[in-house]
């Protein structure tokens, strides 16, 4: 996000961190989801259909985890490391004034 504009809304305490981790968290939602729906098919040719949109959301959270580990965001093999990032991101998000 723009520099002046973070700070005109009040959005300056939000990092491409805490945006990046968002973005993870919707990205495993949706393998989650379209895994269920897959399962749940009622047709092949529906079932199909999920599959596919279930590897490409697989390829995209890889994408996003990638990105993370590569800025040093994210450590999903280093439990205590990742909770610190967490409980950052958590006080982040508290601290950030409400529009």
């Amino acid at each position: 996000m723009n520099t002046i504009l973070e700070h005109l809304t009040g959005m300056h305490t939000i990092t491409d961190q805490v945006i990046a981790m968002d973005f993870l968290i919707a990205a495993k939602s949706g393998v989650r989801n379209y895994a269920m729906a897959a399962t749940e098919a009622g047709t092949p040719e529906i079932k199909a259909i999920l599959t596919k949109h279930l590897d490409e959301a697989i390829d995209m959270h890889e994408g996003i985890v990638t990105y993370m580990i590569g800025r040093d965001w994210y450590h999903p093999w280093n439990v205590e490391e990742q909770c610190r990032f967490d409980l950052q991101n958590i006080q982040t998000a508290l601290d950030a004034p409400d529009l």
